[in-house]
């Protein structure tokens, strides 16, 4: 039986809630702070709505990788890297909780990027640990995720039930806190009145 996470795949975009979710997209970019010709790591890339911005951060010379757990949400994702052309982003089909750099085709990335995601996984620790493992001593890792809304930015408070419902995501797990808690030379930014949460940091 299909998750409601990749049974959502056909409708994820039109029903992501982007025009508030993008910001923190963006802002995580900004945060991690990548160069051209970085690899990057998408983990938990879903349709592949961080590519533009990647690929444009990273340059013809970088390469960006996307891990699913979800071929269906990999199907969509590959055609939109078929419809752009990129030639520098890789998709790979694996559990972001039991991944390894042979999953991925390198020995170490420069950079991780995680987008809504790690609220999804099912052992949010896990995943992070093993996403960690592949990260270059000096790479920067980045989590955006969310968190309940409060003050006025609880009118979001419905869209933020069904952007959680269609994705089967917890929002309380806060998985930005590995970053905190491990990480050195950490920014952080709350968007969305505390709803969204970007947190990056760099390890040694």
């Amino acid at each position: 039986m299909k998750s409601a996470y990749g049974a959502a795949a056909r409708w994820y975009d039109l029903f992501s809630g982007e025009p508030l979710y993008r910001v923190g997209r963006v802002v995580g970019i900004e945060l991690l702070g990548l160069h051209r010709g970085d690899v990057v790591l998408d983990l938990g890339c879903g349709t592949g709505l961080n590519f533009p911005l990647l690929v444009e951060a990273v340059g013809p010379d970088g390469r960006v990788i996307g891990l699913d757990r979800s071929a269906d949400m990999l199907t969509v994702a590959s055609r939109r890297v078929d419809r752009y052309g990129w030639k520098n982003v890789e998709l790979v089909n694996a559990d972001a909780t039991v991944f390894g750099a042979g999953d991925i085709g390198e020995p170490t990335v420069d950079a991780l990027f995680a987008t809504y995601s790690m609220s999804v996984t099912a052992d949010p620790q896990a995943a992070w640990r093993h996403a960690r493992s592949v990260l270059r001593p000096g790479g920067r890792a980045c989590i955006v995720d969310m968190k309940r809304p409060i003050g006025l930015a609880r009118v979001f408070s419905p869209l933020a039930r069904a952007a959680c419902a269609l994705g089967g995501s917890d929002i309380g797990a806060h998985p930005w806190r590995f970053l905190e808690q491990e990480g050195s030379e950490v920014s952080s930014r709350s968007l969305r009145g505390a709803h969204i949460r970007v947190v990056a940091a760099t390890f040694s």
